[in-house]
């Protein structure tokens, strides 16, 4: 599957530190330290519905990521799947009469056009789920061998139990677990299973549902083997990183670790880092409670895509928040008030601004402060707060980079 177009982005002329980010299996900071290329995984989207705001503070969260890497030195492989076969989707695809297939593409090719209008740097490999099942078919084969793998009808389920680092992604208890997996698409309740939190790795087949012939009979994958073989087929062992939303640290990435690290005996991750959720009208953003604001008509609606980054680099990646319109009529304001600094050459002392920005993203993709940074130089040189300051003649030419390469923000 093809990615989207990658935006032309400045080398800078000086180093950002190593980076830090908040590693959910630690509970706290680690710094990073890739051996060879620097790997990440970063869950993406199931094509059933347009790219919402939710979406995009998730995959705007890991550009700075892959950004702060590039810039400390290091080359970054990425990789990010789509899930275009699965139950959300295929509902989906009923319910409003449209081929599933249709309905993925479709949306699939939305999401590349909002990536490349928000800058987002496009994933090395971006793999769907369907070109991904032979991928799928070896890895159950593995785990088969390893004793982890057992019948229930004419499903194929992974058991939990086989994997002894299992829970120490997420650091939930037996309780917590078992209550998200009910939530988040599992069947604790089914009966034949070993354990509750077993999770399908096989689906046999459904009427009326597509099917591929497999060594297991007719079926599809399960959600969480899917991303587990496109990472270790791309990534080719133990990532830096594995990204992604705060509702994947379970099941989703428990389960990826669990299938992972029982077929090759290594750590599936190094780090597991997560994205907060975006609320609007006092609810989480999801398709269920209806309250989705979509990139596309924002986009549409005549608003600059730096606008809309902007207003989601205001709020820290793993905070929770509420999107509201203010935000982005702030955001609309702030980035002509910035590109109005910023044409006039001269301004205030850039250098201490690069610097404060790369450090604030090497430390946890701090944007909120690394946007503060920016908006004093601003203020500064514009003299909101007094004097206009111009003492560095090249400002604007020592900023423009920076905020291209460190912020994603093209000014």
């Amino acid at each position: 599957m093809r990615a989207w177009t990658a935006p032309e982005v400045p080398n800078l002329s000086v180093a950002g530190p190593a980076v830090a980010v908040h590693d959910t299996a630690a509970s706290g900071l680690v710094t990073t330290a890739p051996d060879g290329p620097a790997k990440l995984y970063v869950c993406g989207i199931t094509p059933y519905d347009a790219t919402h705001l939710g979406h995009a503070n998730t995959y705007i969260a890991f550009d700075l990521l892959n950004r702060a890497w590039r810039n400390a030195g290091h080359e970054v492989r990425f990789v990010q799947n789509v899930t275009d076969v699965d139950d959300p989707l295929l509902e989906r695809a009923t319910k409003v009469g449209v081929d599933w297939v249709e309905l993925a593409q479709r949306e699939t090719e939305l999401f590349r056009q909002d990536m490349q209008a928000l800058r987002v740097l496009p994933p090395d490999a971006f793999v769907g789920a369907v070109e991904s099942i032979p991928l799928v078919i070896a890895l159950i084969e593995r785990l088969q061998a390893a004793g982890a793998v057992y019948k229930v009808e004419d499903d194929l389920y992974f058991s939990v139990t086989a994997d002894p680092a299992f829970g120490e992604e997420s650091r939930y208890d037996r309780e917590t677990m078992l209550a998200l997996f009910g939530e988040r698409g599992g069947d604790p309740d089914r009966p034949g299973k070993k354990d509750p939190l077993d999770c399908v790795v096989w689906r046999g087949e459904r009427p009326d549902e597509p099917a591929w012939e497999s060594p297991f009979g007719r079926g599809r994958p399960g959600w969480h083997i899917e991303c587990a073989a496109i990472a270790l087929d791309n990534l080719g062992g133990t990532m830096d990183v594995q990204g992604g939303g705060s509702d994947l640290v379970f099941p989703h990435h428990e389960m990826c670790a669990g299938h992972a690290q029982v077929a090759t005996g290594a750590p599936y991750a190094r780090a597991y880092a997560h994205a907060g959720m975006v609320g609007y009208d006092g609810e989480k953003m999801s398709k269920s409670r209806g309250n989705l604001v979509f990139v596309s008509a924002l986009r549409n609606s005549d608003i600059d895509p730096m606008a809309i980054r902007l207003a989601l680099l205001r709020h820290h990646y793993r905070a929770d928040w509420e999107w509201t319109d203010d935000l982005l009529w702030v955001a609309v304001d702030d980035v002509a008030r910035w590109r109005s600094a910023l044409a006039l050459g001269a301004g205030a002392p850039a250098e201490p601004v690069v610097t404060e920005v790369l450090a604030a993203l090497a430390d946890d993709l701090d944007a909120p402060r690394a946007t503060a940074a920016l908006d004093a130089w601003v203020a500064a040189t514009l003299g909101t707060d007094g004097l206009a300051d111009t003492s560095d003649s090249d400002a604007a030419a020592t900023l423009l980079p920076v905020l291209d390469a460190a912020l994603g923000l093209s000014l």
